[in-house]
């Protein structure tokens, strides 16, 4: 079983690493949400895994004052867990701040959504809806395109 969790989590690895950094055309984004905050750059690139797939978005944060991203939801997945990339390593963040007038930036190779328990595999050309919780605003649903496995924002491909 350890081998197993050893091998997906390589796979996994590699997806996130092939799938790039940066920004690229932007998801479904919810103005009605409020507090200044919005969302952007998001993707999903085409699990590998039967189980597990990874998501990256942008939460952009126009007000005066910060927020937290405390809890992400999606039907397609039975839990959906917030990242941190540490050096080499994944840690579970219980909650990730976005700055007065910043961003949060959720990339390949760095901090992550992670869609664990997957319900079903998701396909290049579907999209997920995610829900994201915060500690002030209300929460955003983003209709997140699924895109190639080896998908790049930043040439798009």
């Amino acid at each position: 079983m350890r081998h197993l969790a050893v091998a997906t989590a390589t796979v996994l690895a590699g997806a996130l690493v092939l799938a790039g950094c940066g920004s690229s055309e932007s998801g479904s984004d919810d103005d009605s949400a409020g507090a200044g905050l919005s969302v952007g750059s998001a993707y999903m690139p085409q699990p590998v895994s039967d189980s597990m797939a990874a998501g990256f978005l942008v939460i952009t944060n126009k007000g005066a004052a910060g927020d937290v991203l405390t809890r992400v939801t999606s039907d397609v997945a039975g839990d959906v867990t917030v990242h941190k990339t540490v050096g080499q390593t994944m840690e579970e963040a219980e909650r990730l701040d976005i700055p007065a007038h910043g961003e949060l930036v959720l990339q390949s190779g760095g901090d992550h959504l992670m869609f664990e328990q997957l319900k079903r595999k998701p396909r290049e050309g579907e999209k997920v809806s995610v829900r994201l919780h915060f500690a002030k605003t209300s929460p955003i649903t983003v209709e997140m395109p699924v895109k190639s496995a080896t998908y790049n924002p930043k040439t798009g491909h």
